[in-house]
């Protein structure tokens, strides 16, 4: 199976402005593409995996790849799906995500076929006239406007500030033809409309066609994104997310789910796929070690993978707490009597976002402590936190519970 025919049935691809073209590029040619990721946060996280693992298929099929980081258009934000303007970042903190992003895909891509860039380099010194005059007529406001990645933000007021991103990211895509004869740029569905700009842009000033190919994002059957919890996002690093947790996240995901991810998010075999996509019910549960064991072996190594699994494995076989799984650490000092009520505590322990969320956990017999499920009466002291305590929420959820 050739790479773009593999990329269609692993659901990866979702549009493309020449599909035939680039497929057949793909397949017979060596090209260099490239794939931006703003340094919004000092971690990638789950949403990031499906293009991650497309740059990693092109990469292994001999195709050269540029990582750009956005340094400069990190600077306004991608208005793309939001209902408010991003938080405005300092430059030193968006130097440090930037390191912080090329670690992390260092550890998951081959570095040795890899061209880091960063759009600071290009677009923090450009001449704002000159800019205008050059690149900022071949832009219809009218066009723009009504680009899908920015109706949201004209419900609440689009700054012009913010405007200027599309202009800026297509310009990314000019400066990469020009310097490494890039031709092709991969990306989120949700970023199309900017993906577009950059492909007329460099037909307009380079008079070169080029393609912009985006793909599905990672979502769940009821079109939610996927790596969302109560507790945050999913993060790739682990000092954000532990490793059990991420482990955790895919071991416990939807049936409906599960071989979605597999195609997308491993290096699995296709004929072994389709003799997974024949399971159902608990034969589900075998898929799903599996999915969690590649991912967690992918971005935190086998050891860690290994780890995981196994503690896993004797939490759910035996009830074995003595593994590793998340602690968490509750100062007592606080309370009266240094005593902590189930409620107080599973929010102290960061285990819900909100206290009526704690309650109806309780109230609904969701929540057992050392094995015996727990009423709205039952307290935590000293005592009982000395060697810690284990916590489960729901069928699957562990955790471990010290005092400070």
């Amino acid at each position: 199976m050739k790479i773009y025919e593999e990329l269609k049935f692993r659901g990866i691809t979702a549009q493309a402005t020449n599909e035939e073209k680039i497929e057949n590029i793909m397949n017979n040619k060596k090209i260099t593409f490239y794939v931006g990721c703003d340094p919004t946060a000092d971690s990638l996280h789950v949403g990031h995996l499906v293009q991650l693992f497309l740059v990693s298929r092109l990469q292994n099929n001999g195709h050269t790849p540029i990582c750009l980081f956005g340094g400069g258009t990190g600077f306004i934000g991608d208005p793309s799906g939001k209902n408010s303007m991003r938080k405005l970042m300092p430059k030193e903190q968006i130097e440090h995500n930037v390191k912080c992003f090329k670690k992390q895909m260092s550890k998951f891509l081959d570095v040795s076929n890899i061209i880091f860039v960063n759009n600071a380099d290009w677009l923090c010194d450009l001449n704002y006239i000159n800019f205008l005059r050059d690149i900022g007529t071949c832009f219809s406001v009218n066009k723009m406007l009504a680009a899908e990645c920015y109706k949201q933000r004209l419900q609440e007021g689009l700054t012009f500030f913010e405007l200027n991103y599309m202009i800026m990211q297509a310009y990314d895509f000019l400066h990469l033809n020009k310097k490494y004869d890039c031709i092709l740029q991969i990306g989120g569905n949700d970023q199309w409309s900017n993906m577009i700009a950059g492909v007329e842009l460099v037909r307009k000033k380079n008079s070169t066609e080029v393609f912009a190919l985006t793909t599905n994002l990672l979502t769940k059957s009821d079109g939610k994104k996927m790596g969302k919890t109560e507790n945050g996002a999913i993060w790739l690093n682990p000092e954000k997310t532990s490793p059990y947790d991420f482990y955790q996240y895919w071991r416990n995901i939807q049936d409906t789910d599960v071989i979605k991810c597999v195609k997308m998010l491993t290096d699995i075999d296709i004929d072994e796929i389709k003799q997974f996509e024949n399971l159902k019910g608990q034969e589900l549960n075998e898929v799903k070690k599996i999915l969690a064991y590649n991912l967690t072996k992918k971005i935190h190594g086998e050891s860690e993978a290994d780890k995981c699994k196994n503690s896993a494995e004797k939490i759910f076989a035996s009830g074995d707490f003595s593994s590793d799984i998340p602690t968490k650490y509750i100062n007592l000092e606080k309370f009266k009597e240094n005593e902590i009520k189930i409620i107080d505590l599973i929010f102290e322990a960061k285990i819900t976002q909100s206290k009526s969320e704690a309650r109806r956990l309780v109230e609904q017999g969701g929540i057992s402590i050392n094995n015996k499920t727990v009423d709205l009466n039952f307290c935590v002291n000293k005592n009982n936190l000395g060697n810690g305590i284990i916590l489960k929420k729901g069928k699957k959820n562990y955790f471990k519970i010290i005092k400070l």
